[in-house]
């Protein structure tokens, strides 16, 4: 879904507009109070709808020109036991009238579907936060099963709150009486119900979700028609009832924008988006070789859908058969790309140090989750960075980049494959769980914004023998970037041969020379090393003692906790990094500038170790590995106490 920016001036007429309408306002309107931002939760079974109800929530908020950004959290089972703490299925959803960073730390309103919901939740919730309450699903079995002796509902422990109590199960079957579905069945659309009643407290608009069920049971048009009633009759329960005597108003976030055509979209959407745009801007087909694997399965289902700009994709039987594919993809003259998670970059480890030797382009997209081993499958964790560095046998150094939020993942694709593309390497593009779920606005770029990432093929002998001779050298390289020429298959007079054994400098024949494999081995470290990169940015506006440096997802949070910190009067600087390996070349100068170096990470310090080792800098970690992002006052307050250190 999209949405225009208007210009100051349209922006001045809508206000006036708006004035216009409050005061035409009927007599006996329910009061509207305006917010700049606000935090929902949904919370309920995984059987329960929260994901879809969150995601349409935020379409309807993205469309409204909020600034937003969303945190899905659900169990890795397909069907998570019903009405058990571990079930629970939640969506937040963060957004404002001004720029944000993150999903936010609290809820202000929390939707709990059931005991189960509410229990698992309640602990992030606030004082004085709204709660809505399912209250038909209030059993005394229900509550048992997560251990409530009494309920929360009647035994006061809720007092603090501003309860909502709402029968939606039983508001649901009562809009959906006149269908012909059983009560199983329209229950199912209790989700709707909610969905409509916060649509009407927080004056989301309505016809897109309309449009989108419409669609989605196109084939299906009784329950089409029964989840678009349940969710008008949430819209007109929100209207009519006494208990919500308020609805909210949150304006759009023009002034955080620059002017442009805006959609909301998730970390994988875009990193899809960008894999396409750089296929395009090469004039390369894209081929992906991969197996499902959370949470990087959305790639391959998103690329499966554009086959009309030339992509192909290939779900393979196994990790290993999916970037064997993707390599031969490569070797064929197509711009190649595998998907995984942690699990299957290690079984992928041997194919990536083969692309090292072979010295063909390739991108390997992690998304990063929880481990060791199958681990948090449905968690985030930033904890593959040491194995994207030296998961391999021998010395195979690999370029890696990582995205910050989940629109940059579109930039960060397209940057991995132009260091791919020119230095004929493999890349690791490190996203994670969070980024690849989570989403925020993204300005559609203009194409002609893009870079030119046309590749030339070679097309005849690169080498005149000393009998002059012309042949051809798979591997004589640019004195540049050390790239190695890419020849097409078939192409006449360049037949060649490659392999995983090493090969000797220029003509790529077998060699087993002691001095030739040393004079490789740094020639190919060489190349990582001499890769194009642009210089870190810091931003210090008060020269700081203190720098607070990241890498990907962690940027959201890290911002935002310096922000309260310099609205608080103190005095931090902020360094995130998108190259990881190469580093920038300016890094050692910006990190010897401060007294003080902070590197929170979803790890147990995997940057940091790095930073220490080349650097000799005495880096302090600061780290979380509970499945879940930094919580933005979390690490001002561990920031603060470094400044004070």
């Amino acid at each position: 879904m999209t949405s225009q920016v208007s210009s100051p001036a349209e922006q001045a007429d809508e206000a006036a507009l708006g004035e216009l309408r409050e005061q035409r306002k009927p007599a006996g309107t329910k009061d509207v109070r305006r917010l700049d931002r606000v935090i929902i939760r949904f919370a309920g079974d995984s059987g329960d709808g929260m994901q879809l109800t969150g995601d349409r929530f935020t379409s309807e908020t993205a469309s409204f020109g909020n600034d937003l950004s969303t945190l899905p959290n659900f169990p890795a089972e397909i069907r998570a036991p019903a009405g058990t703490l571990p079930g629970v299925s939640s969506f937040q959803l963060h957004f404002a009238d001004h720029d944000i960073l993150t999903p936010g730390d609290a809820p202000n309103v929390l939707v709990a579907m059931n005991p189960a919901a509410l229990k698992a939740n309640l602990g992030d919730v606030p004082r004085g936060a709204e709660i809505i309450v399912n209250t038909d699903e209030f059993t005394k079995r229900a509550m048992q099963k997560v251990g409530y002796a009494t309920s929360p509902l009647e035994d006061g422990s809720l007092d603090g709150y501003s309860v909502h109590p709402v029968p939606l199960t039983t508001l649901t079957v009562e809009a959906l009486k006149t269908f012909d579905l059983s009560r199983k069945e329209a229950e199912r659309s209790k989700n709707m119900f909610a969905l409509g009643l916060l649509s009407w407290m927080y004056h989301r608009p309505t016809e897109g979700t309309e449009k989108f069920l419409a669609a989605k049971f196109a084939k299906k048009p009784e329950i089409a028609a029964a989840n678009l009633a349940a969710f008008r009759a949430g819209w007109n329960f929100g209207e009519t009832t006494e208990d919500f005597a308020v609805s909210y108003e949150v304006a759009p976030a023009a002034a955080a924008f620059p002017v442009g055509t805006y959609r909301n979209i998730s970390g994988n959407l875009a990193l899809s988006y960008g894999l396409i745009a750089a296929s395009r801007q090469a004039d390369l087909p894209l081929y992906l070789g991969s197996y499902p694997i959370t949470p990087a399965s959305d790639i391959l289902h998103e690329l499966s859908r554009h086959k009309n700009f030339g992509v192909r994709t290939f779900q393979a039987e196994d990790e290993i058969a999916g970037i064997g594919a993707a390599l031969g993809a490569a070797f064929g003259g197509s711009l190649a790309v595998t998907t995984t998670s942690g699990p299957g970059v290690a079984l992928k480890s041997e194919t990536i140090g083969l692309a090292v030797s072979l010295e063909l382009p390739l991108l390997v997209i992690d998304i990063q989750r929880g481990g060791p081993s199958t681990g948090l499958p449905t968690k985030t964790e930033q904890a593959d960075l040491l194995q994207a560095m030296y998961g391999r046998n021998g010395e195979a150094p690999v370029p890696v980049v990582a995205p910050r939020t989940p629109a940059d993942c579109f930039d960060a694709a397209i940057e991995a494959a132009r260091i791919a593309l020119t230095y004929r390497t493999p890349v690791f593009l490190l996203s994670d769980g969070y980024l690849a779920n989570g989403s925020e606005p993204w300005r559609i770029p203009e194409t002609d914004e893009l870079p030119d990432l046309t590749v030339q093929f070679t097309q005849g002998p690169n080498h005149t023998l000393d009998d002059g001779t012309e042949v051809f050298w798979p591997y004589k390289r640019d004195p540049e970037t050390l790239a190695r020429p890419w020849a097409i298959p078939g192409t006449p007079g360049l037949e060649h041969r490659i392999g995983g054994i090493e090969k000797q400098d220029g003509t790529g024949n077998i060699s087993y020379d002691p001095a030739n494999h040393d004079f490789m081995v740094r020639t190919r470290q060489a190349k990582i090393d001499g890769i194009d990169v642009p210089d870190v940015e810091v931003d210090d506006p008060h020269e700081a003692r203190t720098l607070v440096l990241g890498w990907g997802s962690t940027y959201g949070p890290i911002t935002a906790a310096v922000r309260r910190l310099r609205t608080a009067g103190e005095s931090i600087a902020q360094a995130h990094l998108r190259h990881l390996n190469p580093f920038p070349r300016n890094l050692g100068a910006v990190l010897r500038r401060y007294d003080r170096v902070v590197i929170p990470e979803m790890n147990l310090g995997q940057l940091a170790t790095l930073i220490r080792a080349k650097y000799l800098v005495d880096a302090h970690s600061y780290n979380q590995v509970n499945g879940m992002p930094f919580k933005a006052e979390q690490l001002a307050t561990a920031l603060k106490e470094a400044i004070d250190g």
